[in-house]
């Protein structure tokens, strides 16, 4: 029997993606559901299919991560609704591929806001309660560019980065309290993010991870206590070539991936 089953599971950005495939996972695993996410049609639909499918309770919250109110407003509504949370998934981002100088600053703002911003409060919101009952579980989604700086999508990388140092700063500190905490760090995966973010041109969707998979290894390592994971052997591969090679060298290599073609610098 899954540990998750009769659980409480929310899970942010919940109607695409990765996020959408944790729901369908938890949801066949038994575990009910707090889903959330801008797009309130989808997220509707997806709670009709998976209650149907799964007979699990399913709350949806409309909620927008980019407004600063949003995690504290969620965290009110779970509470009016008589919902302890077991499992945290703060799965919500995006990132922005092009020169950071030519980038919209308030769009760039927002990824912050949203990337990490949100991901923090929601943190220290339900890590109280979790800690109070000496039980609960925190996956962090970041990314195989927490690793590295990645020249063109600057931003994105840098809030990556901080996910990843924060969830093993957390991961160690909740350890005496039974918390479980993990970042868990896909590489490219078969979702919206590449479209959102403007890479979608040099990707080819079969030598992508799908977003079942990248769940998968999550689950997996969150059962194991793991603070850290990487999904898929080549990104694994690639994060530790990476720490024999100079940093200018890895920074550069990355420049050539995600150079914009408008630049003209890629044939």
């Amino acid at each position: 029997m899954s540990e998750w089953k009769g659980k409480n599971a929310l899970v942010t950005g919940a109607s695409y993606g990765i996020g959408e495939a944790f729901a369908r996972r938890l949801a066949s695993d038994g575990a009910n559901l707090i889903l959330t996410a801008r797009s309130l049609d989808r997220l509707d639909a997806l709670a009709n299919d998976l209650s149907a499918r799964y007979s699990v309770n399913i709350n949806v919250i409309e909620s927008d991560l980019a407004l600063p109110t949003s995690p504290d407003e969620i965290f009110r509504e779970t509470e009016a609704r008589g919902i302890d949370v077991d499992l945290l998934i703060n799965n919500a981002g995006f990132g922005a591929v092009g020169d950071f100088v030519d980038l919209p600053l308030v769009r760039q703002l927002e990824m912050i806001q949203v990337n990490v911003n949100a991901l923090v409060a929601l943190s220290h919101l339900y890590l109280q309660p979790m800690i109070e009952r000496r039980a609960g579980a925190i996956i962090q989604v970041a990314s195989t560019a927490s690793f590295q700086g990645v020249p063109y999508m600057t931003v994105y990388a840098a809030t990556k980065a901080f996910v990843l140092c924060f969830s093993e700063g957390l991961w160690i500190e909740c350890k005496e309290y039974g918390v479980r905490v993990l970042a868990l760090c896909p590489g490219p995966t078969a979702t919206q993010f590449q479209a959102v973010a403007g890479t979608s041109r040099r990707r080819n969707p079969q030598k992508m991870q799908r977003p079942e998979e990248v769940v998968e290894v999550g689950l997996k390592a969150l059962t194991e206590e793991r603070g850290v994971v990487i999904s898929g052997f080549s990104n694994r591969a690639m994060v530790t070539a990476e720490r024999f090679i100079p940093r200018s060298m890895v920074t550069q290599i990355a420049a050539k991936v995600f150079r914009p073609f408008s630049t003209g610098a890629d044939a």
